[in-house]
């Protein structure tokens, strides 16, 4: 008997021995695997659960149409349209419990969108000769993804790559057995923010929403938070969300490679989740603390975060574009959407008197937000801090009204 099944995705063409490894190890410590191949051009060894005809079957193809391509990317986006759908059906018929992809650069691609296409609490794991790489965007991650990297194993098994597949294997069949799915009876808030240091809102917020039924998951947005965040307010996971630290965007539009995507404050309005959203530390745009300062930013009041993080000052014109970048992105909810903007500042540090203080950049921030702010976003201002009690409270006010009328589900 065996207790839990981890689905095994390669090119069993060219990777056959890695990845019967990989199924030997799991099977070793009590898994069971169901393999599929992804190859295009050559047979495995021996047959598998889910042959490539089978993958490219379900992408509504052939192997012979993807080999007629000419062209080994546009044949492996045959095969990976035709994993995603494939790897999708089977969980739904409960298949496996867990999945491990092995590949390159052309494997990792197909298995990016593979794990995008299975739900949040399922365990994913991509061995990668690329894990980690700046090669892999934010965009493509699934909220929960997990990556090894794939140490020594560019062609052929040895000890050094097996001591990556080993760990995959029991992490993978590990993660299966101890994984606690979401609880999916119970609605769920998304929120965004950073540390308390910078902004304190989830502090009242947080058991204030719990005593009225929901559970909150809080986000940090220094990149990949929000890129998690955006991932499940996509798939409608969310019952609302308190977007209210919204500075990825800012990096983004600015060049920062701490990105969350160029989706960023789309998710919940693409998929009419009812969304209040306010700008939190608008005026910052972080860089990675340990590589050189690029030149663009070398005249810029500038906050050493720590060693990974420093924080750049925006000026009036950066903020102006900031500003522009929400209001784009926000006419494009589908669902009720309230923007909120406290007039005395959007971060610890920006408040009267605060060492990055700057009262006509949040006066030309606040202009232009005002400034033809889309007809499908309703504007409430705050005379407060987005720290003090007062915003707290009014975003209270507006979610309370949505539950009223039943804008938000319980």
């Amino acid at each position: 008997m065996t207790d839990k099944t981890i689905l095994i995705i390669g090119t069993y063409d060219t990777k056959f021995d890695e990845l019967n490894y990989l199924a030997q190890v799991i099977e070793g410590q009590g898994g069971a695997v169901v393999t599929m191949d992804v190859s295009v051009l050559g047979d495995p060894d021996e047959p598998l659960d889910y042959s490539k005809q089978d993958v490219a079957n379900e992408a509504g193809s052939s192997i012979e149409a993807a080999i007629a391509t000419g062209d080994e990317n546009q044949a492996m986006q045959i095969m990976a349209r035709g994993a995603a759908l494939l790897t999708t059906r089977l969980y739904a018929e409960r298949r496996f419990d867990g999945m491990v992809v092995l590949g390159g650069t052309m494997g990792t691609d197909l298995a990016l969108d593979v794990c995008e296409a299975l739900p949040l609490g399922v365990p994913k794991y991509i061995v990668s000769t690329v894990s980690f790489s700046p090669l892999i965007p934010a965009e493509r991650l699934a909220a929960d993804t997990q990556m090894i990297l794939w140490a020594g194993g560019l062609y052929g098994l040895n000890s050094v790559c097996k001591a990556s597949l080993s760990q995959a294997a029991g992490a993978v069949l590990g993660a299966a057995r101890a994984v606690e799915p979401p609880d999916s009876t119970k609605p769920l808030i998304g929120m965004t923010s950073l540390g308390k240091s910078a902004l304190k809102y989830m502090v009242p917020l947080k058991p204030a929403l719990e005593e009225r039924g929901f559970e909150v998951a809080v986000f940090h947005a220094t990149g990949m938070g929000g890129r998690a965040f955006e991932s499940l307010a996509s798939q409608g996971v969310f019952a609302c969300v308190f977007d209210f630290c919204t500075q990825e965007l800012g990096n983004h539009i600015h060049g920062s490679n701490i990105s969350a995507g160029a989706d960023r404050l789309t998710g919940a309005g693409r998929n009419g989740t009812p969304q209040l959203v306010a700008p939190g530390c608008y005026d910052l745009v972080d860089i990675v603390g340990w590589q050189p300062l690029p030149e663009k930013w070398s005249n810029h009041v500038r906050h050493a975060h720590n060693r990974l993080l420093t924080s750049i000052v925006l000026d009036t014109d950066e903020r102006r574009a900031v500003a522009q970048a929400h209001k784009e992105r926000l006419a494009r909810a589908k669902g009720p959407t309230a923007l909120l903007l406290p007039v005395e500042g959007l971060g610890e540090w920006d408040r009267e008197g605060a060492e990055l203080c700057d009262r006509d950049g949040l006066s030309a921030f606040l202009s232009q937000m005002r400034s033809g702010c889309p007809a499908n976003v309703e504007t409430v201002e705050v005379e407060g801090h987005i720290n003090d009690a007062i915003f707290a409270e009014t975003a209270l006010e507006i979610f309370d009204k949505w539950c009223r009328d039943g804008i938000v589900k319980h």
